[in-house]
């Protein structure tokens, strides 16, 4: 089949290298190269590196909806495409190119986590489960009519980058199966019950910040949907201090304790008192230094009794 594969981050690596290994007659559209280092050299996104280390064609519009856009789609005259975390909305002209219209993989299980960051944000949440869907693309961002959808359940430790490498591969088998479905005919598109829809906003920077008015789970899950961007971060004397991996301890938090008071040395390790329990810093950055374990950031630094804001 002839398929326009839209993506742009290794997300969406797994999917493309299966529909190559499937043999499928494929073309790639991408975001733009975007400057990256100290000289803002432009740097290609990992689906047009890999697509030239294939020898797949690779478009790069600035707006796929315009005219230029358009007409790359239409030069290619594919059957179908798929899009995974390409990263630009589609229009009723790209969308009517295709025979087969589009099928979208998105990182949540539809209607819950439209949007950005879904995988961030179901840690964050608290969430035990997330998964992946495929759906039918429409004009709406992430409405489209249901065609598949696998659970997967979200480890007490794991990170987001863990869980995005999970979530890629589970992406590129829930696609596969569609497409079986697809090629015999009993695909059965399911309209999203809209009264359980939610949405997801992009990640900031300012979304890592700890408040430690809240509880030591809801902090833990924070620091874990932050890793590894934008990183969860508090300050101490005015320095940000970021934080990389904690542990819940279950000990509860003294009446008389402000909360984002520190306790700890290198042989103990550091807590630090959350709302209603203290919850311990496993992996700790202080500016100017690497990453490193917080006993070992205690070394010759003195935190107990110092406070987090």
């Amino acid at each position: 089949m002839r398929i326009a594969f839209l993506g742009t981050p290794d997300f969406a690596l797994p999917s493309l290298k299966m529909l190559k290994d499937e043999g499928h007659a494929l073309c790639v559209f991408t975001q733009p190269d975007k400057p990256k280092g100290r000289n803002s050299t432009p740097a290609p996104p990992p689906v047009k590196r890999f697509a030239q280390e294939n020898c797949i064609t690779v478009y790069q519009p600035q707006n796929i909806r315009n005219y230029e856009g358009l007409a790359m789609l239409k030069d290619f005259s594919p059957e179908l495409m798929i899009s995974v975390a390409y990263g630009q909305l589609l229009s009723e002209e790209n969308l009517l190119v295709p025979k087969f219209g589009c099928i979208n993989v998105h990182g949540s299980l539809l209607p819950k986590y439209r949007g950005a960051a879904p995988i961030q944000w179901a840690i964050i949440n608290g969430e035990r489960y997330t998964g992946i869907t495929t759906m039918q693309t429409e004009l709406g961002l992430d409405t489209g009519p249901i065609l598949l959808s696998k659970e997967l359940e979200i480890l007490p430790e794991e990170t987001a980058g863990g869980l995005y490498v999970r979530m890629a591969d589970l992406g590129s088998n829930v696609l596969k199966d569609t497409l079986a479905l697809l090629y015999k005919g009993q695909l059965n598109p399911i309209p999203q019950d809209e009264c359980k829809a939610t949405k997801c906003q992009p990640l900031k920077k300012e979304d890592g910040r700890l408040d430690f008015q809240k509880t030591a789970q809801e902090l833990h899950n924070l620091i874990r949907g932050v890793n590894p961007w934008p990183g969860a971060y508090a300050f101490h004397n005015y320095s940000q201090i970021k934080i990389w991996r904690s542990r819940l301890t279950g000990r509860v938090t003294p009446k008389d304790v402000i909360p984002g008071h520190c306790y700890g040395d290198a042989k103990c390790g550091l807590f630090i008192a959350c709302k209603d329990e203290l919850l311990e810093i496993l992996e700790i950055q202080i500016p100017g230094c690497r990453r490193m374990e917080a006993r070992s950031c205690l070394c010759g630094r003195q935190l107990d009794g110092e406070r987090f804001l």
